[in-house]
């Protein structure tokens, strides 16, 4: 309903400033009009999953190609062909733009070992950009947010948009209902409002209602992801897609103190440690190759791509020679909540962490299995299952390769509790080439559109640096065709 006073007015509005919100801001400022960012979090927490990303963002050489790798990636889960070759387009010229503001794209060393299905057909189209000495540590993200600092856009933090006004006759978005300190304000757009804020990473009864494989699952990123953008979408009459597609499930730590969780270094795939190590499900049996690279979450079974198992609870067990080598956590993580924003100093010897909690200790098995509630006889035989194939050097388990070492003959032994993680979800209102949300039945709801994870293109699989590159070509969609509309009256 439309409302009688509006306690501010605009001619757009975009909920959340991250890299598709900045890229829709910037567009639509730089076209002329009056732009309004509301940000969830408080300033220093925003950003949102740019800001705290390897901060690699997608640039493909020859749109043709792209347009045939994105439609490999998506397989039997298609997307409209207008949006396969819209992204193609608009995905070779982000350093364009990125230049055309002030920016210095880099490209990533290492390639082609950034492409993460080199398998598919237009693979080689992929090349990988940030800004600035290196990627991560958010140096793309500072050069993405000064694109907003240095303009005269206005932005609002701790105020997030909690519901869209539409108009009950047209059906159009007439502006936002948001909130500041407990109390409603009612903002008018003129010409539209940009949907930018986000997934439903921190949002666990989504996450059990759409996503496949997990009871529950916690962000690597920003925690104010809680979905709020698909449930404003839907009170409006917006369709939805790909809900079941994330950038997970990995195995991660997540402890009471932190909101999102913290990467395992002795998980990751090329670090070696020296002791026994194996990561166990609620029957104490392994489950999976605990070193294997896995692609943003998606691994091979039955000859397709499909999310990772990971059973729950799932606990990591090793030994003294493990505990003792170096800190389980990696220490100088370039990327992730908990390193840039919350700044955790894990303990050089994992001492602290013992101390806390986050680490169990027994000096027999048997007392590790009741500590953390396992049957002590199904984790004895696994362990010496383990301790058995590491005399033939040889996992005829699960063909791990790396790591391949025997648990000491006595303790202390050790175990810590792993969580499903995930990066991003990529479900969100359905949208189409010129960003506009769509209705179930195809046609667009007016004014209002959508850029970024929120209702991402990505279907099935995932390109690495491919959220962040969407967030600036579908951010530019949106902020072009959002400053083209004639204002309402």
């Amino acid at each position: 309903m439309r409302p009688n006073d509006w306690d501010r007015e605009t001619d757009v509005v975009v909920l959340g400033f991250g890299g598709a919100g900045v890229a829709a801001a910037v567009t639509a400022h730089d076209l002329g009009s009056d732009v309004l960012i509301l940000e969830k979090a408080p300033e220093g927490h925003h950003g949102g999953n740019t800001r705290i990303a390897a901060q690699g963002y997608l640039n493909t050489e020859d749109s043709e190609q792209a347009a045939t790798y994105l439609e490999a990636l998506c397989g039997p889960y298609k997307v409209p062909d207008a949006m396969i070759q819209t992204w193609a387009r608009e995905m070779c010229l982000n350093n364009d733009w990125m230049r055309s503001l002030g920016g210095d794209p880099q490209e990533h060393q290492h390639q082609p070992e950034g492409i993460e299905y080199p398998e598919l057909p237009g693979a080689f189209c992929v090349h990988k950009f940030h800004d600035g000495p290196t990627y991560g540590y958010t140096f793309t993200w500072q050069r993405l947010e000064s694109f907003v600092t240095e303009r005269d856009i206005a932005i609002e933090y701790e105020m997030p948009g909690c519901e869209l006004i539409q108009d009950g006759d047209t059906r159009e978005i007439l502006g936002v209902r948001a909130e500041k300190n407990g109390k409603s304000i009612l903002i008018k757009a003129r010409k539209g409002v940009v949907l930018t804020c986000g997934g439903f990473e921190n949002n666990q009864e989504m996450i059990r209602n759409y996503l496949p494989g997990v009871s529950h699952c916690y962000p690597s990123g920003t925690p104010y992801n809680e979905g709020d953008g698909v449930t404003m979408a839907q009170a409006v009459g917006a369709d939805l897609w790909h809900m079941n597609n994330y950038a997970g499930p990995s195995m991660a730590i997540k402890v009471p103190d932190f909101p999102a969780t913290m990467s395992v270094q002795a998980l990751h795939f090329s670090k070696e440690y020296p002791g026994g190590m194996i990561i166990v499900g609620p029957d104490g049996r392994r489950f999976y190759d605990e070193k294997f690279k896995h692609r943003h979450g998606k691994v091979p079974i039955n000859g397709v791509w499909s999310p990772m198992h990971v059973p729950t609870p799932m606990y990591m067990i090793f030994d003294q020679d493990m505990m003792s080598a170096a800190p389980i956590y990696n220490k100088n993580p370039n990327r992730g909540w908990v390193p840039v924003i919350e700044k955790y100093d894990w303990s050089d010897d994992n001492s602290a962490e013992l101390e806390k909690g986050w680490i169990k200790k027994a000096d027999t098995m048997e007392d590790l299995a009741g500590i953390i509630g396992l049957d002590a006889g199904a984790l004895k035989a696994t362990i010496e299952r383990w301790n058995a194939q590491m005399a033939d050097g040889t996992d005829a388990d699960y063909d791990r390769k790396l790591m391949l070492n025997p648990f000491a003959a006595s303790g202390p032994y050790y175990a810590m509790e792993l969580s499903p993680s995930m990066i991003n979800t990529q479900g969100g209102p359905k949208r189409n080439e010129d960003a506009r949300v769509l209705k179930p039945d195809g046609n667009p709801i007016p004014r209002l559109y959508s850029a970024g994870e929120l209702g991402s293109i990505y279907s099935y699989l995932y390109q690495g640096t491919g959220n962040i590159g969407e967030c600036l070509a579908f951010g530019r969609i949106a902020g072009r065709n959002v400053a083209d509309e004639t204002p309402w009256t």
